[in-house]
């Protein structure tokens, strides 16, 4: 009985400082994350801008729904389609590809570290879970565009901007907002300047179905009511 009261004691303890926490930042900048940390421990500085989704160009929002999540207004943090077209595709192998969702990369940027395994995993779907019920959408949008890492060292669609267009994120072209977002899977790999292969076909396809996700209203839940 010990040890069963402990455990609920700790249990208790950690599901009160979570919900705290992501309470906290539904109204709060996030003003550090543990990915921005191993930037400062391997020496790589960090450099990020943060730009409310009010005064960021809505484009860019939409690109990253074309890019990483396009049923984002409509599931609950979870697109259990998405992660079953990605375990088929993994199956027949090639590259690896994933089915998380705006919400469970926001929920591991903001909360979590990189990697981990089923670990993290387990703790990353319950910060999905706790982010989809205290954060509006617009919120959860928010906070993925200001702490995604946009190149190395850097995060954010806004510093992003700065960094590859001389420009801030209030004012984005579709096609600049489409190679942003076609760096967000691999940002120390990829740059959005002069891009080449890869980011430029899907910069450029992202760019295109910017117009499609404001057409189909697939940005629907970020629209100022």
């Amino acid at each position: 009985m010990g040890f069963l009261r402990i455990f609920a004691k700790i249990f208790f303890l950690f599901v009160l400082v979570t919900v705290a926490w992501v309470g906290l930042y539904r109204f709060v900048p996030v003003p550090f994350t543990w990915t921005m940390m191993g930037d400062v421990i391997a020496g790589r500085g960090v450099t990020k801008d943060w730009m409310p989704l009010s005064e960021m160009d809505p484009d860019m929002a939409r690109a990253a729904i074309a890019g990483e999540d396009s049923r984002f207004c409509s599931h609950h943090g979870f697109d259990f389609k998405a992660i079953a077209g990605a375990a088929a595709r993994n199956a027949q192998g090639g590259r690896i590809r994933g089915g998380s969702t705006i919400s469970q990369q926001t929920a591991k940027n903001a909360f979590l570290f990189q990697g981990g395994g089923y670990v993290r995993k387990a703790f990353e779907a319950y910060f999905t879970v706790l982010i989809e019920a205290l954060w509006p959408k617009r919120r959860i949008m928010e906070v993925y565009l200001n702490i995604a890492e946009t190149g190395i060292g850097t995060y954010g669609a806004n510093a992003g901007a700065i960094r590859y267009f001389n420009h801030d994120a209030s004012r984005l072209s579709p096609t600049e907002a489409g190679r942003i977002a076609a760096v967000l899977p691999l940002p120390k790999k990829r740059a959005a300047i002069a891009p080449h292969g890869f980011v430029r076909r899907h910069g450029n396809t992202l760019s295109r179905r910017v117009s499609t996700v404001r057409n189909d209203g697939l940005d629907s839940c970020l629209r100022a009511s």
